[in-house]
């Protein structure tokens, strides 16, 4: 009896001692997201900050902007606060990110989200007092979730910079490392590519002009480039993280243990092979026991390309021609086909082919414009060919225009390279015939060929 009573009393008082759902007011909705809108326009977040609070709390399925306006709101007391009241902030932003999720998935990139809050929980670990696997395992769930939105160059570079952290400290492998470079890695490639084909729709197909683009145009492209910059960036910061962690002394003997495993798995194949390849392990008897085992399961650009490489090493150069163009056959995607090109070009520049090596830069110019690095290598080797292919000092040295002008292509068909093209540009200019030379030789104007395997002509510059 004495336990009904206490449940009955505890019934009687349940009106009084419990909140209650709030009886729906329009108006008052209307009023508080009118007015958060206005002051974070305005960027008076301070005094955004009661009016959305209380919608929040009131009706969080109101409106998109409690979240996108809010996120703004919650930033700025962040970065305006400390100690308890940081901290406080800190976590309710992120459950601003969980409720945006639960509440509005039709409307938000989910993996673009969670990886925002992954990248508060990094940033401010000290504040939230959060574990590297707790970092780890944000931004795990928003790539295993939507790795489609999760595109973030900063997020993406985060994710793995907290595996490198966690395997140093020994909480993570060196599977689970080299696994997560591979994915990031992919990532970045697909992005890279998706922004690469949008940027080529404006490259000139003339490369000595430059196409006019609208005002609309030119935003596009910036936006691109800059995406492109910020892929490039993480890319090579994600190369130097990993270093010795991945030299051959330690891929070869953890390939060597999983091979087994794993030698069905078309994936694993492909990603030992290219990380063997990319570091420099092709000597090694497993990485040929990688690529012919790959090239037997699924052959593919990539496993061609590796046997021509492997058919170069034994000096078999035209078996390895056979196989760098059938590299190139199998491929079909225009970008990944350029990059083939490019390799086996760069492969025919380090054993000094040049008239190979640029036959094959142009020829990944053909699927990739914007390529910009295809015009500078074959700067590079007119600018070394500089004294076999002239028939005197002047001549010799009109090569540097020649070496000038590829230069400066690359500027033209990627802006992330202006810089670096202009700069090489000039060194070249620097080094060809100047004014006064040109003066007392006579020879402004005139037409000078240019032989050996560059076979092309310059024309003196004009005083």
């Amino acid at each position: 009896m004495k336990v009904l009573a206490t449940m009955l009393l505890s019934l009687w008082l349940a009106p009084c001692c419990f909140a209650q759902p709030q009886a729906p007011n329009p108006e008052a909705d209307r009023n508080d997201l009118s007015n958060f809108d206005s002051y974070v326009r305005s960027k008076s977040f301070t005094e955004a900050y009661e009016p959305w609070e209380a919608l929040r709390e009131r009706n969080p399925k109101y409106h998109l902007s409690i979240y996108t306006s809010g996120e703004k709101i919650l930033e700025y007391k962040v970065d305006n606060s400390s100690g308890a009241e940081k901290k406080a902030f800190l976590e309710d932003l992120l459950g601003l990110y969980d409720q945006r999720v639960d509440l509005f998935a039709s409307k938000t990139k989910i993996g673009d989200i969670l990886s925002k809050k992954a990248q508060v929980m990094y940033d401010f670990n000290e504040d939230l007092g959060v574990s590297d696997n707790a970092i780890f395992e944000a931004f795990n769930k928003a790539y295993k979730t939507d790795a489609a939105t999760f595109t973030n160059p900063k997020a993406l570079y985060t994710f793995y910079k907290i595996v490198v952290r966690m395997y140093d400290s020994g909480e993570k492998s060196a599977e689970d490392l080299f696994t997560i470079y591979d994915e990031i890695s992919e990532k970045i490639e697909e992005e890279v590519k998706s922004y690469t084909k949008l940027v080529n729709k404006y490259v000139p197909q003339d490369d000595t002009e430059a196409v006019e683009l609208s005002s609309k145009e030119a935003r596009m492209v910036r936006s691109y480039n800059s995406y492109l910059r910020g892929y490039d960036q993480i890319s090579m910061g994600m190369d130097k993280d990993l270093g010795d962690r991945a030299n051959c002394d330690n891929l070869i003997p953890l390939y060597t243990k999983n091979y087994e495993a794993n030698k069905n798995d078309g994936l694993w194949l492909q990603r030992a092979m290219n990380r063997m390849g990319t570091k420099g392990c092709t000597e090694d008897p497993l990485f040929i026991q990688i690529v012919e085992q790959k090239n037997s399961l699924e052959p593919n650009a990539d496993t061609a390309y590796y046997l021509g490489i492997l058919k170069d090493k034994e000096g078999a150069s035209s078996e390895a021609l056979v196989y760098y163009n059938q590299a190139v056959e199998l491929e079909t995607d225009d970008y990944a086909k350029a990059k083939i090109l490019f390799k086996i070009a760069t492969n025919f520049k380090g054993k000094r082919s040049y008239g190979n090596a640029r036959a094959y830069y142009r020829k990944a110019l053909q699927f990739n414009p914007s390529m910009g690095k295809a015009y500078l290598a074959i700067a590079q080797m007119y600018a070394s060919s500089a004294n076999d292919c002239g028939d005197d000092n002047f001549s010799k040295r009109a090569v540097y225009w020649l070496a000038a002008a590829e230069a400066r292509k690359a500027g033209r068909v990627d802006s992330n390279m202006s810089s670096a093209a202009s700069q090489t540009a000039a060194n070249y200019e620097a080094k060809a015939p100047q004014r006064s030379e040109i003066f007392s030789s006579g020879r402004d104007g005139e037409v000078i060929k240019i032989g050996c395997w560059i076979g092309s002509s310059v024309t003196v510059p004009s005083l």
